[in-house]
């Protein structure tokens, strides 16, 4: 088609695009004069506003009103990219690095003269000394109160363990009741404690932002009125308050705020209906409440007949339901600042409405492009390119403009934005991407427009973990998940099944006569040249089908293959060859063993993983991960990051596995690589396996490096080079000699380790699902395998019908018989082995 002329045209030539976008038809015109005008008129209408501290912006109507589907927008693209070429980008394309540190807020402390620090911006340093300070504290308290001191604030004074022990403040001020030396320099607890102790009445200290510190502020064990009595505005620095009147003082509070305080134990003499007896507002976010169970927590809240408004962590220490919550709590109107009734009606059971947001950090020395790769993941948004032929195997990232980047999410939107391909010549190679925006509810002038992050993933998708990677959602609920997972998960023993050396008999008949090969592989149809086989170009005339398609009840029904005809595959060996399900069975089998990373299915463990996650941020512990798909070959699709947030942000392009990544792998001559093992299996039941004598080195181009710019170079953590790079083959004894050289190890004892876990992993398919076996399935398995630097062995994936270019390409030697291998024997040999019950140079287990 030419240029497109018209509205009918247009609708003709983008009908699908139109319909997958959703996009309301009354809106297509709209949208067809703004795409053929390129007119962008978002600014006419909304105007883009700092938030968070100036660490986010947010996008507001400034029209007077619109109303639902009224209107139309386009939104450019403002950086468009694949994953693999993000940095380079962001270093060579002038500009780009800038406009996105700026859109992201990551140009912060260039752009103002305030300070960023961990995280934070704070104003510059008092420039009053702590002797003056000291002295206007008591003038203060002489002029305002009773000449008593009882609160004092030492903040960001440079004061470390040895000053404040000089300071002597327990003698000069014996009644504090508060004390906070928030941004300090304190680092020693066993010097602190015994100052702190001397002040008999203190009732609350703060040391955020001291080296000594995690950062929050907490309640201790035995927290009392006075702690809730400052959480609930009573106490403060103009009313300290003293000990003669703390008793009774929660009487008259409404309004308790005790979000983030690390509360254990909730149900206290304090905290109860007889000291609370007005209580109606109530937020116990971010507090773990571990040594309370759900029930425990909601039959205490039912004493509080005043108790109107709730706000409490969705999944969290409530359980993992609003809906459960208020059957729970009937008399509550709101949840989370949303109707009771509408959660009810709606039958919603996560409100995530109160959520707050992650923000980039980062470091005044950290370059630009750096903190862009860090802040992207919380602006990227992604398609896939697709034409009558096929799907596009990468997928392509996208941020928004200004505009469109500064809507924030709500769970109730008022906008949606959805991406949108434009062929105004009416073909894909003259399309242009744009996001279109448009109201899905009436708004008014000053309102914030948001959208949903997550549009149409619900719960049943995991949807409170995914908000992960824009929130921070309750850390100690997932670890809770995580535990509870792992200790039903301990390493098992089992009794291995009987391993068979040769069961399975020849197929050649008596008569002497050839086996009929069908086969689509072009290498079989070359190398298998022994007399015992001869190829046919009929599948329903073969013996032995050998292909690389899978073969199921239907295919057979069309082909007319019978259940007579021997097949190159097991039923259902999607346990060992999709990834997801090889971990799964390698699970259930042996519980975690070490020769396979820990590993999480990401559409159904995410919950898990987040808390594995937690866990070792936690402990200081390494948390780099590769992600795989489940199904896809020659690390397409394949990610090695340590961002929570892109990590679920990646689940996007489709589904896969996050596995811990191993740092310190074994290297040859500095480089990653991997080996490629080939396994023959004549049955399931008993188990015949048989390993080819000799394996397969796949070696990464350059040398191995764990700096974070590495991540994006292909050719440094990967090793599948035979697919258009530059691949570098060494033989296998080539290979053992120099390894054994350069690390000083035999590499028998290594090769006995890897033979012991590849049996292991067939046995687990074996243990787990025994509906494998068919007497007339045979198969040959690509089993991929890493060692550490301890060179213990590690299990990457199993792989059907793997690729045999270079078997029959390359002569090798085997390490056991020192027998020369030819490569035109490869296809000659499996063969022989698979269906004439031969074992030349496959050594059976």
């Amino acid at each position: 088609m030419a240029i497109i002329r018209d509205f009918e045209e247009f609708v003709e030539v983008h009908a699908l695009l139109l319909a997958a976008s959703g996009i309301p038809s009354s809106l297509h015109e709209l949208l067809y004069q703004k795409l053929s005008s390129d007119t962008f008129d978002g600014g006419d209408f909304f105007q883009v506003e700092p938030c968070e501290d100036g660490r986010q912006r947010r996008l507001v109507l400034t029209a007077d009103s619109m109303d639902k589907e009224s209107q139309v927008f386009l939104v450019d693209h403002a950086w468009t990219f694949r994953l693999s070429d993000a940095l380079k980008q962001l270093q060579e394309v002038p500009g780009l690095a800038q406009r996105m540190a700026s859109l992201m807020c990551v140009d912060l402390d260039l752009a103002s003269d305030t300070r960023f620090v961990s995280g934070s911006l704070h104003e510059s340093n008092s420039e009053m000394s702590i002797e003056a300070i000291l002295e206007r504290e008591v003038s203060e308290a002489k002029e305002k109160y009773d000449g008593i001191v009882r609160w004092l604030e030492l903040d960001e004074l440079g004061i470390d363990d040895d000053i404040l022990v000089s300071l002597d403040l327990p003698r000069k001020f014996p009644d504090l009741i508060a004390l906070s030396l928030c941004l300090n320099k304190l680092k020693d607890w066993e010097r602190l404690m015994p100052e702190i102790a001397k002040f008999k009445d203190l009732r609350a200290l703060w040391l955020n932002d001291n080296p000594i510190s995690e950062n929050c502020s907490k309640f201790t064990t035995n927290f009392g009125e006075w702690a809730l009595g400052f959480c609930g505005g009573i106490y403060g620095k103009d009313n300290p308050g003293c000990m003669e009147q703390v008793n009774g003082s929660l009487q008259n509070v409404t309004t308790l705020d005790l979000s983030d305080r690390c509360i254990n134990n909730l149900i206290s003499q304090a905290f109860s209906p007889v000291q609370l007896p007005s209580l109606s507002c109530l937020n116990l976010r971010g507090n773990p409440m571990e040594q309370n169970s759900a029930e425990e927590v909601l039959k205490h809240l039912q004493g509080f007949t005043c108790l109107r408004s709730l706000e409490v962590d969705i999944p969290g220490p409530l359980g993992e339901s609003a809906v459960e919550i208020l059957e729970s709590l009937p008399n509550l109107s709101l949840l989370n600042n949303v109707s009771s009734a509408k959660i009810l009606e709606k039958g919603k059971h996560v409100i995530d409405s109160m959520l707050q947001p992650r923000l980039p950090e980062w470091s005044p020395e950290e370059p630009l492009a750096d903190r862009v790769l860090n802040a992207m993941w919380f602006y990227l948004m992604t398609y896939r390119l697709a034409d009558e032929e096929k799907i596009d195997e990468t997928s392509v990232w996208y941020v928004m403009d200004e505009l469109g980047s500064a809507l924030c999410h709500s769970d109730e939107p008022n906008f949606r934005v959805s991406p949108f391909l434009y062929m105004p010549e009416g073909k894909l190679a003259s399309a242009v991407s744009f996001s279109i925006l448009w109201p899905i509810q009436h708004a008014k002038r000053g309102d914030q427009c948001t959208r949903d992050f997550l549009f149409g993933i619900g719960e049943e998708k995991q949807r409170s973990s995914r908000l992960t990677a824009w929130f921070h959602t309750p850390g100690h609920y997932f670890i809770k998940v995580y535990e509870k997972y792992h200790q039903n998960f301990q390493t098992k023993n089992y009794d291995a099944p009987s391993i068979n050396s040769s069961k399975a008999r020849s197929l050649l008949g008596g008569d002497g006569s050839p086996l009929h090969v069908y086969t689509d592989i072009p290498q079989v149809e070359e190398f298998l040249t022994r007399p015992e086989f001869v190829i046919t170009t009929e599948p329903k005339d073969a013996d032995i089908i050998w292909t690389s398609m899978q073969v199921d009840d239907d295919m057979k029904k069309v082909v007319g293959l019978t259940d007579q005809q021997y097949i190159n595959q097991f039923p259902f060996e999607a346990c060992l060859v999709m990834k997801h399900h090889l971990a799964e069975t390698v699970q259930k089998a042996h519980g975690f063993p070490e020769w396979l990373q820990t590993t999480y299915n990401l559409e159904a463990q995410l919950s898990l993983l987040i808390g594995d996650y937690h866990l070792r941020k936690k402990g200081g512990r390494d948390n780099l991960w590769i992600l795989k798909p489940w199904n896809m070959a020659r690390t397409i699709d394949t990610t090695v990051t340590g961002d929570i947030s892109a990590i679920i942000r990646l689940m996007e392009t489709g589904p896969k596995i996050c596995q811990k990544y191993i740092e310190h792998p074994a290297l040859f001559h500095g480089k990653k690589f991997d080996l490629r093992y080939i396994v023959l299996v004549r049955s399931m039941n008993p188990l015949e396996l048989f390993l080819s004598d000799v394996f397969w080195i796949r070696l990464a181009n350059n040398t191995y490096s764990l700096d974070k710019h590495s991540f994006f170079e292909y050719e440094t953590h990967f090793t599948v080079m035979n697919y258009g790079r530059r691949l570098t083959h060494v033989s296998t004894p080539e290979f053992v000699i120099e390894f054994e050289k350069e690390h000083q190890v035999e590499w028998l004892e290594i090769h006995q380790r890897i033979r012991n876990m590849i049996q292991s992993v067939f046995e687990s398919a074996t243990l787990v699902h025994p509906e494998m076996h068919s007497p007339t399935s045979r198969a040959m398995y690509g089993v991929d395998v890493m060692l550490d630097c301890s060179f213990q062995p590690k299990l990457l994936e199993v792989t059907y019908c793997p690729d045999c270019t270079r078997a029959c390409k390359y002569d090798s030697k085997s390490l056991l018989s020192g027998e020369i291998l030819k490569a035109c024997d490869f296809f000659n040999d499996v063969f022989g082995c698979l269906f004439l019950n031969e074992t030349t140079h496959f050594t059976p287990f």
